[in-house]
């Protein structure tokens, strides 16, 4: 990184920025209440300068007409991709969307048809589990397995509960909220236990941009083979990388032209263009936040090894290593408590409640706020755990 830009106020992950009063879905729950907010999937950091600069001069200029994707934007992201991936996608292969949710939800009515199944592994992100209903499909669910060290996908229990009426795939990877990197042979393994005709994976990729370890790679399906791109939506955002969720920015990567026009149907009349700001934002972001992404890589490491640490010692509580994202999901069933969530609420600390992703007796923590804040919430969970145990 430059020394110019070492200096700027983006770079400092340390110093809180105050949300309260500015309509934060994360800070608003708890308007007026002592409690820490470190649950729903956005970070307590500022967005880089770059892509601040981009919308202020986007702001000066005072006109906020329809906007159609920027051809500049296209060839970032297909840039982005090949660099990344070694992916080559056509610009027509890839769909605007205003947020990836939206992606979920038009994926399962553009696939198969009403009544058809669609799967998906569990504990999820609760809009995986509400998409297929949505839809007026059925959902059927697999587990991933806990070997203390690794969340595993249970593929015997996966083949097993295919029939032939399970249309879609759901896959997330980064998996969130076990913050998992899949492996290619696991991604592999997946393909070809879905394979058919008829059979189509929507990949969620949204946190693709937040591997911690090292020694990780993410491997977006749809570049394992041709034959697999042929049958698979690809979901990514600069949303959670870049934290600019609020801005409604997301893309489909679809290389399957009959399938893309289902995607395309589906979409009509419903899901609404992306706005200008948010195409300013991806822009600014994927083509000059690279210094900022490191910087918070390094800074969300440190966070995810404080978590991991404090976790382990305290009683009750135990969590794996999380290899991407800064969502830590942490087992509180051996405490005892019945209702994790409203216990750590009650004691200053606002989570996601764990069965809300179909994993009851868990709590989910987003560690990507400075360290201060996460500091005092440690130390209130670990007054709360001691409590009880006393």
């Amino acid at each position: 990184m430059s020394t110019q830009e070492s200096k700027t106020f983006s770079i400092d992950f340390d110093t809180p920025i105050d949300r309260r009063g500015t309509s934060s879905e994360k800070w608003g729950k708890y308007e007026g209440r002592d409690i820490l907010p470190l649950w729903v999937a956005d970070m307590d950091f500022r967005s880089p300068d770059a892509v601040i600069k981009a919308l202020q001069e986007r702001v000066a200029h005072g006109v906020f007409g329809y906007t159609d994707p920027p051809l500049e934007l296209v060839e970032v992201v297909r840039s982005m991709l090949w660099d990344l991936y070694s992916w080559s996608v056509e610009p027509n292969w890839i769909v605007w969307l205003p947020g990836l949710v939206s992606g979920l939800n038009v994926a399962c009515r553009a696939v198969g048809r009403e009544g058809d199944e669609v799967m998906t592994a569990i504990p999820i992100y609760p809009p995986f589990l509400t998409a297929p209903v949505n839809a007026n499909r059925k959902l059927l669910t697999f587990p991933v397995l806990d070997d203390k060290q690794r969340w595993l996908l249970d593929f015997d229990r996966f083949r097993n509960s295919l029939t032939p009426k399970t249309s879609l795939l759901l896959l997330c990877n980064p998996f969130n909220p076990v913050g998992r990197v899949l492996e290619k042979q696991e991604l592999t393994k997946l393909a070809e236990i879905f394979e058919g005709k008829d059979r189509i994976i929507c990949s969620d990729e949204i946190h693709c941009g937040l591997i911690l370890d090292a020694d990780k790679r993410h491997v977006p399906i749809a570049t394992l083979d041709p034959s697999i791109a042929e049958r698979t939506i690809t979901l990514m955002a600069p949303s959670k990388t870049f934290n600019i969720p609020g801005l409604g920015c997301s893309f489909a990567v679809i290389s399957n032209g009959k399938l893309r026009k289902r995607f395309y149907k589906a979409m009509a009349g419903i899901v609404p263009p992306v706005n200008a700001l948010g195409f300013t934002a991806a822009i600014a972001a994927y083509r000059n936040g690279h210094s900022w992404h490191e910087a918070l890589l390094n800074y969300l490491r440190g966070n995810s090894l404080f978590v991991e640490e404090a976790i382990a010692g305290i009683s009750g509580l135990s969590m794996n290593h999380v290899e991407a994202t800064y969502l830590a999901w942490i087992d509180a069933r051996s405490t005892g408590i019945d209702d994790p969530a409203s216990f750590f609420e009650n004691a200053g600390v606002g989570l996601s409640d764990g069965k809300y992703f179909n994993g009851p007796g868990f709590v989910r923590l987003n560690f990507g706020c400075p360290r201060v804040i996460l500091v005092e919430a440690i130390k209130r969970i670990t007054r709360a755990i001691e409590s009880i145990a006393g």
